[in-house]
């Protein structure tokens, strides 16, 4: 199982769960674990191969990793917790994550908070994957991860989500990125079919102006999935919406959750 940890209300039942994304660990949440647990119980997922999770799955997976496997990994931590549902909190990869759990156990997800959604690879992304897959094997993987974060987060107001998501790649073995990295060979179906397709779970958008790769791709999403999803723009904001503008995804999202209890 993923390592988790839980921070509780005695006061409240329900739960939000926070995803983070490639390369990342639960420590990227650390802005949001006060703001959400004076309202909710708080359960942070370290995804395989990240953060805690690392040594004792290092030697567990040796098989290609799937968006579907991974977010069975966290339904496995839901029902060893016994939470029947919970509301999610996403960044990055990590929703495409919780959109996967979502599709396969729709009863368990109550609402989605999508923070720096990834819902198409532009051409720009297109060519970093492709950059990436030549060179996974030849150069170390933290040359190429501080490649892909300068690319996705390049402005001075970025740094700080920069710096932290590279420290946190630093504890990624070689072997580990790489696993990560062939994900990209079925993102892009993965994404069309949850561009295509409208579920019936309230749906929250938050993105930053300057998210220049993939918020043209929600805006368009959010057009058309009109009767369930939401969006709002924080204005000189990259991808890293939850560090970047802390208080303001914070208030926005427990808004959110709150109006769809």
């Amino acid at each position: 199982m993923i390592a988790y940890t839980t921070y509780q209300n005695h006061n409240s039942s329900e739960w939000v769960t926070f995803v983070h994304g490639a390369g990342g660990s639960s420590s990227i949440w650390f802005k949001q674990i006060k703001a959400f647990q004076k309202q909710f119980n708080v359960l942070l997922l370290d995804l395989r191969g990240h953060g805690s999770s690392k040594a004792q799955l290092k030697k567990t997976f040796k098989a290609q990793y799937t968006f579907q496997s991974i977010a069975h990994d966290v339904l496995e931590v839901l029902d060893h917790l016994q939470i029947q549902t919970s509301h999610f909190v996403g960044i990055s990869l990590g929703t495409i994550v919780i959109r996967q759990l979502a599709e396969a156990h729709p009863t368990r997800v109550k609402t989605m908070i999508m923070g720096g959604a990834i819902l198409k690879m532009n051409v720009r992304s297109q060519i970093l994957m492709r950059l990436g897959t030549v060179f996974k094997y030849v150069l170390p993987y933290l040359v190429l991860y501080r490649f892909f974060a300068f690319v996705i987060m390049p402005n001075k107001n970025h740094r700080q989500s920069r710096i932290l998501f590279i420290n946190e790649a630093k504890k990624l073995y070689q072997k580990e990125f790489i696993r990560w990295f062939k994900l990209t060979a079925e993102i892009n179906p993965v994404l069309k079919w949850f561009r295509q397709q409208e579920l019936n779970i309230p749906t929250f958008y938050i993105m930053g102006a300057e998210d220049y790769m993939f918020l043209p791709a929600v805006k368009k999403v959010v057009e058309k999935h009109y009767k369930t999803a939401q969006l709002v723009v924080l204005e000189q904001c990259g991808h890293v919406v939850n560090i970047e503008q802390a208080e303001t995804f914070n208030t926005e999202a427990l808004r959110f959750i709150s109006k769809n209890q």
